[in-house]
């Protein structure tokens, strides 16, 4: 059988689908994405966002390359290690038929289907010697094939717009307006500036002393990156980008308390926009695990201390100019939340 011509991209896709989403979310559960250094933000955010949202189907379809490679290698590492210990010296570039002989070495001494898939295919992904060979036994060998990859209609936040009932819209507008008379009633009054009395004893003008000022050096904005689907509806590069708004967050789940209430308007950084709408990144008023210091709160004029949420939201809109302004983040404390 001729193995097929698929590109490397999709079988690593494609590997992810065939795998139990048990195991991939079991993998991914376990690792620590929170302020890991070590990985760059196209490769964490979508695996933070499958360890919230648990759609291993849109994380494989849809997440960065670079980050479904990641996942797919950390279920690989183990039977990779095993496979190369039972080829020996012909680890580097194995035969067929040493391929395949080791392959059911490590079936009979208990390795799953599962574990056999992410190998292959993590192996074709990054086009080893024996990549063709990887190709020819999940295509010969019915418990390793393959799903397609499934054509999905955009159906996200972030690509589809929502459909806002007109009484809705009329509450959320009340809300914002109620809003906005609370924060300029305790609006803080300022004492008056003293005035400067005049003297008429005149004084004879000095000369200041030259001074060597040293020029300051310019704080370049960190760009953000954003995910594919985020890049075909919102731009990072954004003159909106940077201010701080008040926005309908919608709640992560149901309340309890209020069932009915799905969204609550809060502060909310924005970190890109389109015309339909913006990304932001809700900011609270309690610490959670997803959460760190939004160190302006104080000069923004915030009563309390507040917390910015790794999580973004995309908002849709018919106009930028339903968003209240709340201030605008310099340049060095956008790079502190970003």
């Amino acid at each position: 059988m001729t193995p097929s011509t698929s590109s490397p991209v999709h079988y690593v896709r494609r590997g992810l689908l065939k795998i139990d989403d048990a195991t991939v979310l079991e993998a991914v559960d376990s690792l620590d994405l929170r302020g890991n250094a070590k990985i760059s933000a196209v490769v964490g955010m979508p695996l933070r966002s499958l360890q919230q949202r648990r759609d291993v189907t849109a994380f494989a379809i849809g997440a960065p390359i670079a980050a479904v490679k990641g996942l797919l290698e950390l279920l690989a590492m183990e039977p990779l290690e095993k496979i190369v210990t039972a080829l020996g010296d012909h680890a580097d570039s194995p035969s067929y038929e040493q391929l395949s002989a080791a392959i059911d070495q490590l079936i009979a001494n208990g390795a799953t289907d599962d574990e056999i898939v992410a190998l292959l295919t993590f192996a074709i992904g990054e086009e080893f010697p024996a990549a063709a060979h990887c190709r020819q036994l999940l295509d010969e060998r019915p418990q390793f094939a393959l799903p397609e990859l499934p054509e999905i209609a955009p159906s996200s936040a972030l690509l589809a717009p929502k459909q806002i009932d007109p009484e809705v819209r009329e509450q959320r507008k009340a809300r914002r307006e109620e809003e906005k008379r609370r924060r300029r009633n305790s609006a803080p009054v300022h004492p008056a500036r003293p005035v400067r009395v005049k003297s008429d004893k005149k004084v004879a003008p000095v000369e200041p002393a030259p001074v060597n000022v040293e020029p300051v050096p310019t704080i370049e904005r960190r760009r953000l990156l954003l995910t594919p689907a985020e890049s075909e509806r919102f731009s990072a590069e954004h003159p909106f980008v940077a201010t701080v708004v008040l926005a309908e967050i919608p709640f992560d789940a149901v309340d309890p308390v209020i069932p009915e209430q799905r969204a609550k308007l809060r502060p909310a950084l924005v970190v890109a926009a389109g015309e339909s709408g913006v990304l932001v990144r809700g900011i609270y008023s309690s610490a959670s695990t997803t959460r760190s210091l939004f160190q302006p709160w104080r000069r923004l004029g915030f009563d309390r201390i507040s917390y910015i949420d790794d999580a973004r939201t995309a908002l849709t809109l018919t106009s930028l100019d339903e968003l209240e302004r709340l201030g605008r983040l310099s340049d060095d404390e956008w790079n502190a939340v970003n």
